[in-house]
């Protein structure tokens, strides 16, 4: 028999503390923090790709600390200013004017039962790094430094790509028939929704590039068009392979964890969080 379910979550939105926009990686981990906080105490879905994201961003602080990007102090304005636009939307969530709707569509999502661990966590990197990243790096490399950026933009990609054999391991604790996907063909990730990171990287690099440029007024129009497309791909994250596929997803989902506090402390190796009330 599937694992008996343990607790619902609630759906309510997430009781963030209005803070100061960040200005540090350190003020970005604080609110990451705050939020698995909130998310564990709420039994929130929501939780599940701030314990991910958690874990990059400190990863990225310390390949800061350690000298590995070419201009460390651009390289922590880029990660305040793209992870200001998660914490912003977030925030926006069920207000009257709401998030873009990338993130609305995985936001909502994690009021529902059926989608995966898997597909959360690649809802939230749909919409941030396919929407938010490229107009994070526009932001701070304006149009005669966009190429300057380019190979810290790179670096990431490596620090990244380090990361997934880690991510795949914790999500198989919390999803222990996420494997089978892997014997359908390809990684679990490319089963369900073709998502490559390092092509939707290539991608908000491309868009950066498109944006940099653009004065105000033309930047808007570009950001609208890119977020209905981006929000366009929520479809294929979660109804991959239309009917044919949708047992199989069932059944990995009957046996996934549903005790949301347990699947989000698997899912951050470094948020204290996971393990104490914040002030």
């Amino acid at each position: 028999m599937p694992p008996q379910m343990r607790d619902a979550p609630d759906s309510s939105i997430l009781l963030i503390p209005h803070l100061m926009p960040a200005q540090s990686i350190d003020d970005v981990l604080t609110q990451l923090d705050r939020i698995i906080v909130d998310a564990r105490r709420k039994r929130s879905r929501l939780g599940y790709f701030a314990a991910l994201y958690r874990d990059v961003t400190a990863q990225v602080k310390a390949a800061i600390e350690a000298g590995e990007f070419a201009d460390g102090p651009r390289m922590e304005r880029l990660d305040v200013v793209f992870a200001q636009r998660y914490l912003d939307a977030l925030e926006a969530h069920e207000t009257e004017s709401g998030p873009p709707q990338a993130w609305a569509r995985t936001f909502e999502a994690t009021e529902r039962w059926r989608p995966l661990i898997l597909q959360h966590l690649l809802l939230g990197m749909n919409a941030h790094i396919n929407l938010d990243l490229g107009i994070a790096a526009a932001e701070v490399a304006k149009q005669n430094e966009i190429s300057d950026l380019e190979a810290d933009f790179d670096q990431i990609n490596r620090i990244l790509g380090a990361m997934i054999e880690d991510v795949q391991t914790r999500v198989a604790e919390v999803s222990p028939w996420i494997g089978v996907l892997d014997r359908l063909g390809g990684t679990a990730d490319e089963v369900i929704s073709n998502f490559c990171l390092t092509n939707a990287r290539n991608d908000a690099w491309d868009f950066a590039q498109t944006l940099a440029p653009l004065d105000s007024g033309e930047r808007e129009v570009r950001i609208r068009t890119k977020d209905q497309e981006t929000a366009q791909r929520t479809d294929k994250i979660l109804r991959p392979g239309g009917l044919k596929l949708l047992p199989v997803l069932c059944w990995i989902r009957l046996w996934e964890d549903e005790h949301v506090p347990s699947v989000i402390d698997t899912l951050t190796a470094t948020s204290p969080g996971t393990e104490q009330t914040l002030p």
